[in-house]
């Protein structure tokens, strides 16, 4: 079978205010045990591998296999850290082993009255069989968003 190759580029922005002071949402992404328990559900994944270096240029790694399903990699380094601001990383994204994304995503972190406004914006590339997942990772973002708010709860 012969793969198509070709790109695609999807961007998407996502807001959600969070009823928690912004230290409390930062500590959710700088503390490894509390972005264990958030950014991966432990009812839909076998995790397979886990690295975790948050610093500018450290590398996070999440790997885990769907229950009867494919294996989904995620490889990041954090290209900017400034505490309690923002967060920058690349990341490239892999299914049952085939690349199927890179992107540049932002995390910022704003103090409003109510809490944290916390606001996730990214640009993907999406590579060949994969192209048209843009609006799938707009999706699985949103359950992570809200994955943080059980979290923060």
């Amino acid at each position: 079978m012969t793969i198509e190759r070709r790109l695609a580029h999807a961007g998407f922005t996502l807001s959600r205010d969070y009823p928690v002071p912004v230290e409390k949402v930062w500590q959710a992404f700088a503390d490894e045990q509390q972005k264990r328990t958030w950014f991966g559900d432990a009812d839909t994944f076998e995790s397979r591998e886990w690295a975790f270096d948050f610093r500018v240029g450290g590398r996070d790694v999440d790997e885990a296999k769907f229950h009867d399903g494919p294996l989904s990699r995620y490889e990041a380094v954090y290209t900017d850290i400034v505490e309690h601001v923002r967060i920058v990383t690349t990341y490239d994204m892999w299914l049952d082993g085939a690349h199927m994304s890179t992107s540049v995503a932002s995390f910022e972190f704003e103090q409003v009255p109510e809490g944290t406004r916390f606001t996730h914006a990214e640009h993907g590339v999406f590579l060949d069989e994969f192209w048209a997942d843009g609006a799938g990772r707009e999706e699985g973002t949103r359950g992570i968003l809200e994955a943080l708010g059980r979290h923060l709860r």
